[in-house]
């Protein structure tokens, strides 16, 4: 039986010069989730979903700070967590109907996944990934002074909110997922990459305040559980060299090691497509068979090789 691992974008599901409200939201997962139905149908297969949370995890952060003078402020691991929740709620909730529709029955599953890190990563010291809405310069600049938050411009589209992004090294409740699995559930896993965690000398855990990259938490899974296919959802159909320059490529295919060689070109920046580069070669490397990006809609015709950008070993 085939087996994929959808890692959807959080900015596919809130979108670029959208409020990125609730009715949003759902119309975007529909996209998506309509788009794994009709794969379902035609490839019964073992399914796992991951999902961001840039935009959201940030929003759920702006709340609590919000309301800090009345309520009690959220950690940003409990804020993940609330992410994982909500926004598994969501695209279970939608998926089930949309396999419904369809005439397919199977369960779909929402797992709060905690994410190992390294105590010692010095990501946790280095804010870089990028969460919650966008802001002018200025606004952005004062939001830096008056609440010591630290902000940075994104791609050229606004200045944003960042924060600290260690390296996964573990997947808690992997064998968790396995099992499910096996049952023949679909399973929404590491959503927003996972809660952060490390594990003490006594081998307790503790939440850190930081925000995982979703796509290196699902090539870690996915990779861990031998999945065969990781398809990465974000906002373009197809990889591009040059994307931001009337250069601009799209990539109907390429290897790890063109991959490689194009990110050290700098063709795939930190913030954008480089940690999904990055994954893609991490899932291949682990013996994964094929890694296609996509955007929302053509999810289902890139599997068929006939939309996305495919890299293979």
């Amino acid at each position: 039986m085939d087996s994929f691992f959808f890692a959807i974008g959080g900015n596919a599901l809130s979108r670029e010069g959208e409020e990125g409200n609730l009715q949003q939201q759902y119309a975007h997962s529909r996209e998506t989730m309509c788009e794994i139905a009709r794969v379902l149908s035609a490839h019964p297969s073992r399914v796992i979903i991951s999902h961001g949370n840039g935009p959201q995890v940030g929003n759920i952060l702006f709340r609590s700070e919000f309301a800090s003078t009345v309520l009690y402020p959220l950690t940003l691991d409990v804020c993940v967590s609330d992410s994982e929740g909500g926004m598994g709620y969501m695209l279970q909730q939608v998926l089930h109907n949309e396999l419904a529709r369809i005439n397919i029955s199977c369960n779909v599953v929402t797992i709060i996944t905690q994410v190992e890190v390294a105590p010692e990563d010095p990501a946790l010291k280095n804010p870089t990934k990028f969460i919650g809405q966008f802001y002018t310069e200025e606004v952005a600049h004062n939001l830096a002074r008056e609440r010591g938050l630290t902000m940075r411009q994104d791609a050229n589209r606004g200045w944003r909110r960042v924060v600290a992004s260690p390296r996964p090294t573990r997947i808690v409740e992997a064998e968790v997922v396995r099992s499910l699995l096996n049952a023949g559930i679909i399973v929404i896993a590491a959503g927003g990459g996972g809660i952060p965690v490390i594990r003490r000398p006594d081998g307790m855990l503790s939440g850190v305040e930081a925000v995982v990259d979703k796509d290196l938490a699902s090539a870690l899974l996915a990779s861990t559980l031998g999945i065969q296919t990781l398809v990465i959802v974000t906002g373009e159909e197809k990889v591009c060299l040059d994307f931001t320059k009337p250069t601009r490529r799209p990539l109907d295919h390429m290897t790890a090691a063109e991959a490689i060689h194009y990110q050290a070109e700098g063709h795939f920046p930190p913030g954008s497509m480089g940690p999904k580069i990055e994954a893609a070669v991490n899932f291949l490397h682990a013996d994964g068979e094929r890694v296609i990006l996509t955007c929302p809609g053509c999810v289902y015709d890139s599997i068929e090789g006939c939309a996305g950008t495919t890299i293979s070993r």
